[in-house]
């Protein structure tokens, strides 16, 4: 259980760093993330862009706190990581530098970490036993 907290609170105090970077020092990096099927248009990329900072800045507060809602922040966590893929494909498929991310190959093996993020969520807080707790009451 040490183990699982301490990485939910990991996973949180990353998410704080993202989300505060979607606002301020990265802002332009995370522009890489919208996709270009979404909108070009700068008013609109900079929306996204902050709307997902502040929905970041939420959830890694959330998984820093924990507390009795933390395996519905696990799976609010793992959901929105499965909404903002697109973006790492757009990264991917745009061939778009950002985060250091200026080859292909580097931009490639990011999408591999998607998956690995959403089982880190779903796992640290406890989720999947929420999910088969409710099962069994059903």
């Amino acid at each position: 259980m040490i183990l699982k907290n301490t990485l939910r609170v990991i996973l949180g105090l990353f998410m704080l760093y993202a989300g505060v970077g979607h606002l301020t020092f990265l802002k332009e990096e995370f522009y890489a993330q919208v996709p270009r099927w979404l909108t070009t248009e700068q008013g609109v990329m900079d929306l996204v862009v902050i709307l997902s900072g502040i929905v970041e800045i939420c959830l890694g507060a959330m998984m820093v706190l924990g507390g009795k809602w933390k395996a519905q922040t696990g799976w609010a966590l793992a959901i929105f990581f499965f909404l903002i893929f697109p973006g790492n494909i757009n990264q991917y498929v745009n061939e778009i530098d950002a985060f250091g991310l200026d080859t292909d190959q580097k931009r490639f093996i990011r999408l591999l970490f998607q998956p690995l993020l959403i089982l880190w969520a779903l796992w640290s807080t406890q989720a999947i036993q929420l999910l088969k707790k409710n099962k069994k009451q059903a």
